[in-house]
């Protein structure tokens, strides 16, 4: 995407991609079409880590992994237009890798704050899918992505102690390592004395459990009691650096919205047009079109939100643009999978249809890791107007 000016002050924004950011997408585009059928989305959600290994693989093969890491570490560092460009394809598909979590969220937030050594042990392992970090994050009374971490660090030597429990790993099931928060000072909800430490899945004193959630991806509970990690194994940037990395993540998770969203109207509208009643295609009924219509806009109006953060300018405003498009989101794809699964009635929530399983994955993305209000209030109390980059 290219922001460009022209003659008499006037300001035009060109929202085409970029060759190499078509190329992306249809690297994207043509996964899904090798790998991905409703059944074939069923089968890989069967049984933890409700995800396929292979495909996750393939995706390292072709290059999806790397794109949205740095490129010192290995990634091609496709920027914000590159990751939403990706994740809407993905979501368009409902492929079920968690490409934004573990690598837009916890790989970047690993390759960020590692030391060399660290660095190194990972960032071939990540861009090439042989390997997969979770953040262990959130913890029993952690509310809408605020701070609140009870689980302690203490300094040993050359080590560090940890003690704690982190109930809700999303997408940890099968991680080869966990970046586990933990702090050494202050109260549960201060922000400063918190630090994040790689901990490998095979640490003896932790203690792992999977669990499905309602989108059919598992999550993991970690439990560790005088768990000895390296001091090495601390990254750093703290609970600062997470903030500033879980902007982009929550643009990929919108823009894979964005993708269900696109998804679910498309095959309902091949619906409307085959579903005949009283000797005519449903589609035809115009109290049919008009809901149609205002769901077509409520997706129309996402895109847009999101476009609006790719052009902005400052990363105040980039933030700001984020919150809002992802309040909006979260909420109005809610309401289309509702009128998604009316349009197809009963058979709407089955198994043997993509609709309800593509409901179930927005409901999950509007509630995780806070809901529509909170990143709401965020929006509210962002400061100043937007501003965008028109440079030429």
């Amino acid at each position: 995407m290219m922001v460009v000016g022209v003659n008499q002050g006037e300001r035009i924004v060109n929202f085409n991609l970029t060759e190499d950011e078509e190329m992306l997408k249809a690297v994207a585009e043509r996964f899904v079409r090798d790998h991905y059928d409703h059944e074939s989305r069923r089968s890989f959600q069967a049984e933890a880590p409700g995800f396929s290994v292979a495909n996750w693989c393939t995706l390292g093969e072709i290059g999806l992994l790397a794109a949205p890491l740095p490129q010192e570490h290995g990634g091609f560092d496709i920027g914000a237009t590159g990751i939403a460009t990706m994740c809407e394809a993905l979501g368009y598909g409902l492929v079920v890798e968690p490409v934004a979590e573990a690598i837009v969220l916890a790989g970047r937030l690993l390759l960020a704050g590692a030391g060399e050594e660290l660095r190194e042990d990972w960032a071939a392992a990540l861009v090439s899918g042989d390997k997969r970090v979770a953040l262990a994050h959130a913890e029993r009374d952690y509310r809408d992505g605020a701070c609140w971490v009870r689980s302690t660090a203490r300094s040993n030597g050359n080590m560090v102690i940890l003690d704690g429990e982190k109930p809700f790993c999303i997408t940890g099931s099968g991680a080869d390592a966990y970046i586990v928060s933990a702090r050494s000072s202050g109260t549960p909800d201060d922000p400063h004395g918190v630090d994040f430490y790689l901990v490998p899945a095979e640490t003896p004193e932790l203690t792992i459990k999977d669990w499905p959630m309602i989108d059919g991806t598992y999550a993991t509970k970690l439990h560790f009691s005088d768990m000895a990690v390296p001091i090495a194994a601390r990254l750093n940037g703290g609970f600062a650096r997470l903030t500033e990395i879980e902007l982009l993540a929550s643009l990929a998770r919108s823009s894979e919205a964005l993708g269900i969203m696109r998804r679910l109207f498309a095959d309902t509208t091949d619906y409307l047009r085959t579903r005949t009643q009283f000797g005519a295609p449903i589609g035809s009924f115009q109290a049919i079109q008009h809901r149609m219509v205002t769901q077509y806009a409520a997706i129309e109006q996402s895109r847009a939100l999101i476009n609006l953060a790719l052009v902005s300018a400052e990363p105040a405003a980039f933030a700001r643009a984020v919150y809002g498009a992802r309040a909006y989101i979260a909420e109005v794809s809610v309401e289309l999978g509702h009128e998604m699964i009316q349009f197809h009635g009963g058979m709407g929530v089955t198994d043997e249809l993509a609709i309800g399983a593509g409901h179930m994955r927005l409901l999950m993305l509007s509630r995780w890791p806070e809901s529509p209000l909170a990143t709401l209030d965020r929006f509210a109390a962002a400061e100043g107007p937007i501003e965008y980059d028109l440079a030429l």
